[in-house]
């Protein structure tokens, strides 16, 4: 017994030192699996061969990403760059905005003590030198990606190679497997298996609508504003409000307090109102996306999602609803039983 444990120890801490090294192959197995009902679909109802089912699903997954990817780089690209050459010019008004400001507050502050005018001069100066080394940063970490672009490309090959075998050689990894599991387990698997499936294409479609809705309501919003660079902007909330403890408002409130400073309220308000919008439009769909993607009901959703966030913030809203449909596939599979009675 003992010896069985510390070989599952060593296997797993083996398995956890590999993942890192082997995220194009997992990637490439998990789109697999995710295809695999488009590729059974052409071979039982059209009559493909496995190879020509694969060799089309696998070909127009390709021509999706591939052509999805070069309007995003080409955009993103094409925005930076410009955003860029702007950028000395921008945070050379944030300094002057902010120089301004502590001239002002000179003006005003003879009647205030000492100590406070001390806190608020160096909370002032430490936001100036925050943004001042966001900027650089910022640059930092695009001449970083740019330098790893001929790695992500080589992984990028990989997984794609990965995936065509995989795809190809599905049925038989899986017969590979079923000879070491009984017929019970084979049964709970599968039911294991189908939900988590379920689950997984049911998060990604929740995600995609609510980063979709937050970016269609951000470019609106943005567009209305006469903002410039609007769709990299855009993009920008998506992403910062898809990072666990960041959100919407960590982009557009900071903006739209900078824009108030700088003189200008319309823009400042309009920033604060597009947060609001935002923010009570995701928090209201929110659970009904999620019930209806995952397959768990309005009521647990929203209650998994509240949870979540209250005791995790944002990552429980990921990891909330995660967690009902992890239990609910063990129920379902029998591992979880629950019988008692009040």
């Amino acid at each position: 017994m003992v010896k069985k444990f510390i070989t599952l120890v060593v296997l797993l801490a083996i398995l956890f030192y590999l993942i890192p090294y082997s995220l194009p192959l997992i990637f490439a197995l998990v789109t697999a699996l995710l295809l695999e009902p488009f590729v059974q679909k052409l071979q039982q109802q059209y009559k493909f061969k496995r190879i020509h089912a694969v060799t089309a699903v696998f070909s127009l997954f390709v021509i999706v990403i591939g052509f999805a990817s070069y309007f995003t780089i080409v955009i993103i690209i094409e925005q930076v760059i410009t955003f860029s050459q702007k950028l000395p010019s921008v945070l050379s008004e944030i300094t002057m905005v902010v120089d301004q400001f502590i001239k002002k507050w000179e003006l005003y502050s003879h009647s205030i003590p000492r100590e406070i005018i001390v806190s608020l001069e160096n909370s002032v100066e430490a936001i100036k030198n925050l943004l001042l080394n966001f900027a650089k940063n910022l640059t930092e970490t695009i001449i970083h990606y740019i330098t790893t672009i001929p790695g992500l490309i080589i992984h990028f090959l990989i997984y794609l190679i990965a995936l065509f075998l995989i795809s190809l050689d599905l049925p038989r990894l899986k017969k590979s497997i079923e000879k070491y599991l009984s017929a019970d387990t084979k049964q709970r698997l599968t039911i294991i298996m189908t939900q988590l499936n379920k689950a997984v294409i049911g998060f990604i479609k929740a995600q995609f609508l609510l980063s979709l809705i937050t970016f269609l309501l951000a470019l609106g919003g943005l567009l209305l504003l006469r903002v410039e660079y609007p769709i990299i902007l855009s993009l920008l909330i998506v992403i910062v409000d898809i990072l666990p403890i960041l959100g919407t408002g960590s982009v557009l409130v900071p903006w739209a307090i900078f824009s108030m400073m700088n003189g200008n309220q319309g823009l400042g308000i309009g920033l604060i109102v597009l947060f609001i919008v935002i923010t009570v439009i995701r928090r209201t769909i929110e659970p009904k996306i999620f019930s209806s993607n995952l397959g768990i009901s309005p009521l647990a959703a929203l209650v998994s999602v509240y949870l979540g966030f209250q005791l995790l913030g944002f990552a429980g809203l990921f990891l909330g609803p995660a967690l009902v449909i992890i239990v609910d596939t063990m129920v379902k599979a029998g591992i979880i039983k629950i019988s008692f009675k009040i």
